[in-house]
């Protein structure tokens, strides 16, 4: 009975060689470097680009400033050195205060909506018998149709017509009734004035009425509420611009 030989180290092919320790190594592809563990099967590798932020991760595009908290989505940054505004108002800048209104010409109230154009200062004796005497009775019409005018002008707001009122007084008469009733809706006209001026109104119609049958003192009763207005605007000059109350 012949015994073969144990296989020498050629026969059956090379024998399989171990890595030091004894364990497989793994799979194609599947090489670990040396003292880092290998990922588990579906975890996801960070995307290209994707580092972290120094002290923390932050959603992409809402990375904070450095020691900041992160801002709400769509908000914008403050300027540097500006401080946060209320809403509705704009910011100032970087660091610099608003800037500042001009003031309001002087004489005219903050927020004053209307304006309006001074009225002339008359002396009321002269209104009611220097002048008239002189010129006849043709300077009577002459004022009347300019305070109408410069009532006018001074409140626009008010449907005044000089031209109306002017005829009024010259042909009126003819009926009897219209002038009376002219010149009383000028004694309102007047206390409307100084209304919007700021004053108490203390013009009367009905007073300026009666005083046509006292020497016929309406105009110089008249002449005088007016001054009140003009007084009251520290004797601006004629057509310049003023503010009113109301």
């Amino acid at each position: 009975m012949s015994t073969q030989p144990p296989p020498g180290p050629y026969q059956g092919g090379y024998p399989q060689q171990q890595p030091y320790g004894g364990q497989q190594p793994p799979q194609y592809g599947g090489q670990q470097p040396y003292g880092e563990q290998q990922q588990p099967y579906g975890a996801q590798q960070p995307p290209y680009g994707g580092q972290q932020a120094y002290g923390g991760q932050s959603p992409y595009g809402e990375q904070p400033p450095y020691g900041g908290q992160p801002q709400p989505y769509g908000s914008q940054p403050q300027p540097y050195g500006g401080q946060p505004q209320p809403y509705g108002q704009q910011s100032s800048g970087y660091g610099y205060p608003p800037a500042a209104q001009p003031p309001a010409p002087y004489g005219q109230p903050q927020g004053s909506a209307h304006f309006g154009l001074a009225m002339k200062r008359r002396n009321v004796f002269g209104v009611w018998l220097g002048l008239p005497i002189i010129t006849f009775g043709i300077y009577l019409l002459v004022w009347y149709y300019k305070i109408h005018k410069e009532m006018a002008e001074f409140d626009s707001r008010r449907k005044i017509s000089p031209g109306g009122s002017l005829l009024t007084i010259m042909f009126g008469g003819i009926l009897i009734v219209p002038p009376f009733v002219s010149i009383y809706n000028t004694g309102k006209r007047i206390a409307d004035a100084q209304r919007a001026a700021g004053l108490q109104p203390s013009c009367s119609g009905g007073l300026g009425l009666l005083l046509i049958f006292l020497f016929g003192l309406w105009p110089l009763y008249y002449q005088g509420e007016l001054n009140k207005i003009v007084d009251h605007y520290q004797g601006t000059a004629p057509g310049i611009q003023v503010p009113l109350a109301v």
